[in-house]
């Protein structure tokens, strides 16, 4: 088995092959069954682990085990981290070990953008990221890979973590500031990304102007919101799979409220990627998209990072 340490591993992957490999995922599918959820207690610290499995045709299996710690911003150190073994699907050989911190981050970030990239007008250019932690500092990279992303307003409940991205970004080209009015950058922005462990609303409903498109894809689990019921009152929402509208605690309240009824949802990346789905129908209208991540997603990412550094393709290897 190999091991790939984390600059290889990010160093396999980038947006323009990212957001094209999720898209087929999702197109093509895989078997992913529903994900493992335990919680963690040791002494006073309590956290999350998720176990998440899927396989597909094209020879591969894999695991990712995540853990979700949100109180460890107080000690400095990442709310997330995980793991990755890919293996033959064939035969159950180990193939590699991966960073699954790195896997998580571009797997959300562009399984986002992808959502974008049906939902967001054709136009957008001004971008607020809501949170500042690894996957917030992907965000920026990600959605311009998809839209014309020029200006990008940060705001965190830390504002020291604002500054830093922003700063961040604005190395890596972007016209990038924090702001501490998240009401007014709401009220500004063409797409608003959500990446945080919030368990309160941030984005209120009354804010999002006609046309804006928001990406909710940090809450995962029923207990964290990252919005008021009213921002899926009216608006057109789609979720990435069928886990979202059992698990996010966003969708939950807001089928609490009677605001959304499942029904109400318009579909999923799958019914995106196949035509199914028509996403965004015009330049007034306010989309959401609500994700809770898939190992379809991480499968794919371990995939991408495997074959470009460990192994030709298990096509080219014989072994289908």
């Amino acid at each position: 088995m190999r091991f790939i340490d984390t600059e290889q591993t990010r160093g396999a992957l980038s947006f323009d092959a990212v957001i094209p490999a999720l898209r087929n995922a999702f197109r093509d599918g895989a078997t992913v069954p529903a994900r493992h959820v335990h919680a963690i207690q040791s002494g006073a610290a309590q956290g999350t682990t998720l176990i998440m499995p899927a396989w597909n045709d094209g020879g591969y299996f894999g695991v990712k085990v995540i853990n979700i710690f949100p109180e460890n911003t107080h000690q400095g150190l990442p709310g997330l981290h995980a793991t990755y073994t890919l293996y033959r699907a064939t035969t159950g050989v180990p193939l590699a070990h991966l960073d699954g911190d790195i896997v998580t981050v571009y797997r959300t970030a562009g399984a986002a953008a992808l959502g974008a990239d049906y939902l967001a007008r054709k136009d957008a250019s001004t971008l607020l990221i809501v949170g500042s932690g690894r996957i917030a500092g992907l965000v920026a990279q990600a959605m311009r890979t998809v839209r014309p992303i020029q200006r990008v307003m940060v705001w965190n409940v830390r504002a020291a973590g604002a500054e830093a991205l922003a700063q961040q970004l604005r190395e890596q080209g972007f016209d990038a500031h924090a702001t501490t009015d998240l009401e007014a950058a709401a009220r500004s922005a063409d797409i608003i990304s959500c990446a945080t462990l919030s368990t309160v609303p941030l984005i209120q409903g009354a804010w999002l102007q006609p046309g804006v498109h928001l990406d909710l894809i940090g809450s995962f689990k029923p207990d964290m919101r990252e919005t008021d019921v009213a921002c899926f009152d009216g608006t057109t929402v789609y979720v990435d799979t069928d886990e979202a509208p059992t698990k996010a605690g966003d969708l939950l309240s807001a089928f609490e409220a009677g605001v959304l009824t499942r029904a109400d949802i318009r579909g999923d990346l799958h019914q995106l990627t196949t035509g199914q789905r028509p996403g965004r129908r015009n330049d007034e209208e306010i989309t959401v998209f609500k994700a809770v991540g898939s190992a379809l997603e991480d499968l794919t990412m371990a995939t991408l990072v495997y074959e470009a550094v460990a192994a030709p393709p298990i096509e080219q290897a014989g072994v289908r």
